[in-house]
């Protein structure tokens, strides 16, 4: 199978690319994120292209953005937060390793605080994580093969159980 060795999913702040450099790392392989590609493609931060052209022409981007990726890479990829919204985006990850990385709303407000660069976070952040979580968590878990929890976890140990989740050896 073409695609991705791995696809990582899960909120903002979970801790996506820094778990997904080292597995790309520990893997032998060549780390990605949609994120990235949209920014660097539009030439400007995902906030302002929240701010400026709104949520939904965003989540347009990230479909491409998403689909243009799992055709392309054979690495780790990362998607952003809300990737998994799009039913498209689900049906095209069913066939590849993905791999939920979760954590619980404590952490997350510690992890993304009041940080500006998260536009649906902006206003009361623990209340919005909730909210965002209660509508995303069983997509998540929908497209997952495996959950692993990052609370109290280095990003080390981290990426250890999604090797061993995935039952992956390091290159």
């Amino acid at each position: 199978m073409s695609g991705p060795q791995i696809v990582l999913i899960g909120p903002m702040g979970v801790g996506k690319t820094t778990v997904g450099e080292l597995l790309a790392d520990r893997l032998g392989t060549a780390f990605r994120d949609t994120d990235a590609d949209i920014v660097a493609a539009q030439g400007r931060e995902i906030a302002d292209i929240f701010v400026d052209e709104g949520e939904p022409y965003f989540r347009e981007l990230e479909r491409e953005a998403v689909r243009v990726a799992v055709q392309e890479h054979t690495g780790v990829l990362a998607l952003g937060g809300g990737a998994i919204l799009d039913e498209s985006t689900r049906a095209l990850l069913g066939a590849h390793p993905v791999v939920y990385l979760s954590m619980d709303v404590e952490e997350a407000v510690k992890r993304t605080g009041l940080n500006q660069a998260r536009p649906l976070l902006a206003v009361n952040p623990r209340k919005q994580w909730r909210e965002l979580m209660d509508a995303r968590r069983h997509l998540y878990a929908e497209v997952a093969r495996a959950v692993v929890a990052t609370d109290n976890r280095t990003p080390e140990e981290v990426a250890q159980a999604v090797l061993d989740a995935l039952e992956l050896k390091e290159a």
